[in-house]
């Protein structure tokens, strides 16, 4: 063990490199193992042959299979992403819809004459109350 005295800034500074480059390889390693479970156009098979050469042979699997799929790990991130954004949206809108929403489609029913004037008034009276 080393005296604290002989451990100098430098190697203070070295071990955080390391330690920074440990952490970065197994978040790596996390991200391709999860786009490994995630893919829908390969098989099971192919998908235990990237497993195991990549938990046997890690640097060599990793990085191969980066630059064999590299496009397709950002190319299915962005997909998930935008699926997500999206549903969140149609959520957001479904939520947030409120009074005025019910009151326009009760207005369009009344337009196009499938509601009488008062079933419009209770809508609106509903919606407003509640």
């Amino acid at each position: 063990m080393l005296p604290v005295a002989d451990y100098t800034f430098w190697d203070a500074l070295w071990t955080i490199f390391v330690f920074f480059l440990w952490i970065l390889w197994f978040f790596l390693l996390f991200k391709i193992i999860v786009d490994i479970f995630r893919r829908h156009d390969v098989g099971g098979g192919k998908k235990v042959v990237w497993l195991i050469f990549i938990l046997f042979v890690p640097f060599l699997g990793a990085f191969a299979y980066i630059v064999a799929n590299g496009d397709g790990i950002a190319q299915r991130d962005a997909e998930r992403a935008q699926a997500a954004q999206s549903q969140f949206n149609d959520y957001v809108q479904s939520v947030a819809g409120g009074p005025a929403q019910e009151i326009d489609k009760a207005k369009q029913l009344l337009d196009s004459g499938a509601i009488s004037q008062a079933e419009f008034d209770s809508i609106k009276a509903k919606a407003l109350a509640g």
